[in-house]
């Protein structure tokens, strides 16, 4: 069984919670689900697996160079693959923008709780992806999460040197990603 998980998760344990219970951190997880499922379990960060699954099946298919994947839901997600090799546990969403998180200010749930229009958005969104691109050089940028399947509404004014692209498998990436991952145990 592949599970998913918004944390960084080595060996099976979680080592953050910012959008989920503080109780999680330094919880085994696999091995908990594992003991309650009575199945082999393989737990791996929620936006690693939707990368997994855009780089294997979606938009970052047959890519070279630096793929980023973003996530923009509760919070903000991120994958990093180089060559098609995942770079796992990248925290993007928590790096400082204006002095907070990203996610406070960029994540679909701010743009929801602030009433942000979707030209409003973008903006916060360029200045972050700016910030992105300033640090990474990516060739291109993926962009997943419950708000994917807007894109039509935000992504025509996304200004940035990279390519970026919606999710083909939309907001089911980090499922399809779990299967994948899950491979492993087979």
């Amino acid at each position: 069984m592949g599970c998913t998980i918004p944390s960084v998760v080595r060996d099976g344990v979680a080592y953050t919670a910012a959008n989920i219970d503080q109780a999680w951190i330094g919880t085994n997880g696999r091995k908990l689900l594992q003991r309650k499922t009575r199945c082999p379990v393989f737990l791996l960060n929620d936006a690693d697996a939707a990368g997994m699954a855009e780089m294997e099946f979606g938009a970052g298919r047959g890519q070279k160079g630096v793929v980023i994947v973003l996530t923009f839901g509760t919070g903000i997600g991120s994958a990093i693959f180089v060559n098609g090799q995942l770079v796992p546990n990248t925290e993007l969403g928590h790096m400082e923008l204006r002095g907070k998180d990203a996610e406070w200010r960029v994540s679909d749930h701010a743009r929801q709780e602030k009433g942000l229009s979707w030209k409003k958005w973008a903006g916060r969104v360029n200045e972050y992806l700016g910030r992105i691109e300033f640090l990474f050089s990516p060739d291109l940028i993926i962009v997943g999460g419950g708000v994917s399947k807007k894109h039509e509404k935000f992504l025509p004014m996304l200004n940035t040197r990279a390519q970026v692209v919606p999710a083909q498998l939309l907001n089911d990436a980090g499922i399809v990603g779990a299967a994948l991952a899950a491979r492993v145990l087979v």
